[in-house]
């Protein structure tokens, strides 16, 4: 898997490294069962410290898209095939989504702007995840 992060960003590492994970699996690069690398070998991959992607596994783990076992390591609990979302994900993301909203209007783009953003990085993650499936050759659902 390969993951980036930029280490003069305003944004902390940990939320970077969970975000570029959600986007890997929101594309179809991880899947439900896919392991990822241990927490002390991407923050070795990363040059920072594994306490950083301990924080991220485990924010990851609350939102329901990882498991995390002694055993096994960190693996992708689900993807976007994996059904509809878990019971009260909708709360914490009209939350999440509203700041993005109120944030894009008091820096004065339209509700066309909004949904058609949205609407594109939508298709685009569609996109992906149709090129993945073809490049893998099988398809959930």
């Amino acid at each position: 898997m390969l993951l980036t992060v930029d280490l003069t960003s305003e944004l902390p590492i940990y939320l970077q490294v969970r975000d570029r994970i959600v986007e890997a699996i929101a594309d179809g690069t991880l899947r439900a069962g896919d392991r990822l690398p241990t927490t002390r070998d991407l923050a070795a991959d990363l040059g920072v410290n594994f306490h950083t992607i301990n924080k991220a596994y485990d924010v990851l783990r609350r939102e329901g898209l990882l498991r995390l076992t002694r055993q096994v390591g960190a693996v992708v609990q689900r993807d976007a095939d994996s059904g509809p979302p878990a019971p009260g994900f909708d709360e914490g993301w009209d939350e999440r989504l509203r700041a993005m909203v109120a944030e894009a209007v008091a820096q004065g783009m339209t509700r066309q702007e909004i949904v058609g953003r949205c609407q594109a990085i939508a298709a685009e993650f569609a996109q992906a995840r149709s090129g993945q499936r073809q490049k893998g050759g099988t398809s959930r659902g």
